[in-house]
């Protein structure tokens, strides 16, 4: 099988162009860093009915996500660079719903995506117990589920300990990524993530997208203004509109083609 490596901000999947047999054995084989290729998933790139192509995630335990922020702009790069579209303006469908991508391109290749992620539903904090301590967090819906937690130090946070016990919290029957997010400035956030499915990644799209709808809820970051979120990787700018929708931009880049025996 043909695979290509891509990343957005370090946060790196295997693309697939078509179906393959068993997704959620597949994923787990090849996305282990010493016995595989090594990712934080797969990704398959299908037809639609209802848009212009179809993605399916897979996380590295073999889950199936909804939606991936860092996935779909390296799903936009992979469909416009080997020439399966000459869109620059595309429509994915997702698990989380269609999803809109505008395209930066040069000579052949896309180097920037903004993607049209949807609303952000942003709830009120709540306070939970996990490992014998009260943690209070922003629960918030991009798609899909996150837990956004406000701290002065994400630099040190307990990604290993108490993001994988949240993580697994009864509150969050389907489970939960949590963000670790430092207010640097009100167009500035620093975010360490522990994603639902994957561990600690260099990167989360959506968690980027559910850190800066947090923040605009508590006031520490405004509407209709870039957010640059500083994660492991990289940095990804989030604008968190009137509506609640969020616009997402940033790179995406191919690591390597490989083949798969």
């Amino acid at each position: 099988m043909k695979v290509t490596k891509m990343q957005g901000r370090g946060n790196d999947y295997l693309y697939f162009y078509g179906d393959v047999e068993k997704p959620e054995e597949l994923s787990v084989k090849l996305s282990d860093r010493h016995f595989g290729v090594g990712s934080d998933g797969i990704i398959l790139i299908l037809p639609s009915k209802i848009a212009d192509f179809r993605m399916r995630i897979f996380n590295a335990d073999g889950s199936e996500a909804r939606m991936c922020g860092n996935g779909i702009r390296c799903v936009g790069k992979y469909v416009y660079d080997k020439g399966y579209t000459d869109k620059t303006k595309l429509s994915i469908e997702t698990l989380s719903g269609i999803k809109h991508l505008d395209m930066s391109a040069k000579n052949g290749a896309v180097y920037k995506v903004t993607v049209d992620m949807g609303r952000a539903e942003a709830n009120m904090p709540v306070t939970l117990s996990a490992l014998g301590q009260d943690v209070t967090l922003t629960p918030v819906s991009v798609g899909n589920p996150h837990g956004v937690i406000f701290t002065d130090d994400a630099e040190n946070a307990p990604l290993d300990t108490l993001g994988a016990a949240l993580e697994k919290h009864e509150y969050f029957p389907e489970g939960v990524n949590v963000e670790f997010v430092t207010v640097i400035d009100k167009n500035t956030l620093r975010m360490r993530v522990w994603e639902r499915g994957s561990g600690i990644t260099m990167a989360c799209g959506t968690g980027s997208c559910a850190s800066v709808a947090a923040a605009v809820k508590a006031g520490y970051c405004r509407r209709n203004e870039d957010v640059a979120v500083i994660l492991d990787g990289g940095t990804l700018h989030i604008t968190i509109l009137d509506d609640d929708s969020v616009l997402m931009t940033g790179p995406a880049a191919i690591v390597c083609e490989c083949e798969v025996i």
